[in-house]
């Protein structure tokens, strides 16, 4: 029985039949054509040719769309958003508020087309996720790093800018704040994070580019407290995510064992062979490294500390990547949203085309690549067993990467939150 896409009843079926016009298979890299995706109890159980639905099943016509497994974005922000007031807003916003305003902030990003993300840092994460699980939220599956763990001054120490009256009323963060200055408060502060509840953890091992502080490249940790970051991380079963933009600084998070830098702004050959030999992953962020170079160029936009930076920094991502692409370095999908805008995320597959990446290994980044970075076989593909995390939208994204702008179906466990009008 073919049932409008628009239909309450479609959404909650316990067996659906999508018929895709085209498959995009992220193991081979190819669209395969017209095919029909069996789901049941929230999870993919076939994969056929054709379009033959099995009795009972509700039909669901995508044949005029490309259909691909849900995507993944390794690198988001969903407690805040750009704007000339972020700086302000940790003095005037109670956490209760942050958490309501990220509600809407996950279902931009839902229904944009990635029903999976790895969120790098926010406190209040912690419960939009819990919520999202439980199903009060309407939202992507989150993996949250709860607080970032920073060094004294360094990019996340949550005292920055701070008046020095402020500063010592407020009395110097340590590692439950996730500042930390030796490797015996590294492993405290990755304890601190189990105990809150993350699921996966963050450090910053540069300075940043939007941190209240000159430098946004310098190392800001030692090889012994990332090693101490990662053994601690390890016990718990925890992988590690890195920030950092210079090259020391990077050279040694790859050294002390982290899984994934981010951004990599100066990284060069030498860093590519090292990130080669620990199998460490890139996940470059260029749509953040775009939107504060465009707005840096705005007065007021950032404070005088940050703006130079924001100009210096952003516009050298993506010739990074370009750069990593051809050296051969294992790339995954992340876009740094709540530096840049939520909702926005599918930009950065057309910024890593533009960068030389073939669309298919786009694609292939934000799917079974960022899925390997997660550790999860059941996300980023669409083979029986997976979780039915599906997205499609009108066009050949292989031929025109432009239309993963244009999502206009998108599944989560396998119930329908957006379906075309």
């Amino acid at each position: 029985m073919a049932l409008a896409l628009a239909l309450p009843a479609a959404a909650q079926a316990e067996s659906l039949a999508l018929h895709c016009g085209q498959l995009f298979d992220p193991g081979s890299g190819k669209n395969l054509d017209q095919r029909t995706v069996l789901v049941e109890g929230g999870k993919v159980s076939a994969v056929r040719p054709g379009f033959e639905a099995p009795e009972g099943a509700s039909v669901v016509d995508l044949r005029g769309h490309t259909c691909s497994p849900g995507w993944i974005d390794l690198h988001v922000h969903l407690s805040g958003e750009s704007s000339p007031e972020r700086y302000s807003e940790g003095f005037r916003l109670n956490p209760e508020f942050t958490v309501l305003r990220s509600v809407e902030y996950a279902r931009r990003t839902l229904h944009a087309g990635f029903t999976t993300v790895r969120d790098l840092g926010g406190e209040t994460t912690l419960a939009l996720r819990d919520g999202v699980d439980q199903g009060w939220v309407q939202g992507p599956r989150i993996f949250a790093a709860g607080k970032s763990i920073a060094t004294t001054g360094g990019h996340a120490d949550p005292t920055n800018g701070f008046s020095h009256l402020l500063a010592d009323a407020l009395g110097e963060p340590g590692p439950a704040e996730g500042v930390v200055n030796s490797p015996d408060e590294a492993r405290q502060a990755v304890r601190q994070r189990y105990k809150d509840g993350s699921d996966v953890i963050k450090i910053t091992a540069t300075g940043g580019v939007l941190s209240y502080a000159r430098s946004g490249d310098a190392p800001q940790f030692t090889v012994d407290e990332v090693k101490a970051v990662v053994d601690a991380a390890r016990d718990y079963g925890y992988t590690v995510a890195a920030h950092a933009h210079g090259k020391e600084g990077m050279r040694r998070a790859i050294v002390g064992g982290v899984d994934t830098i981010e951004h990599g702004t100066y990284m060069d050959d030498e860093l590519f062979a090292l990130m080669k030999k620990h199998g460490t992953w890139y996940v470059p962020t260029v749509t953040a490294g775009r939107f504060v170079a465009e707005k840096a160029r705005i007065d007021g936009y950032y404070p005088d500390v940050v703006r130079p930076k924001a100009a210096r920094i952003g516009p050298q991502i993506q010739g990074t990547l370009a750069k990593a692409w051809k050296a051969g370095v294992k790339i995954a999908f992340g876009t740094d949203s709540g530096v840049s805008l939520h909702g926005e995320n599918a930009d950065e597959f057309i910024y890593m085309v533009e960068a030389g990446m073939p669309p298919a290994e786009a694609l292939r980044a934000a799917t079974v690549h960022a899925a390997s970075v997660l550790g999860r076989n059941d996300l980023g593909t669409l083979a029986p067993g997976s979780i039915a995390d599906i997205v499609a939208m009108p066009g050949d994204p292989l031929q025109d990467i432009a239309v993963v702008k244009k999502v206009d179906f998108v599944m989560k466990d396998g119930k329908v939150v957006r379906a075309p009008e």
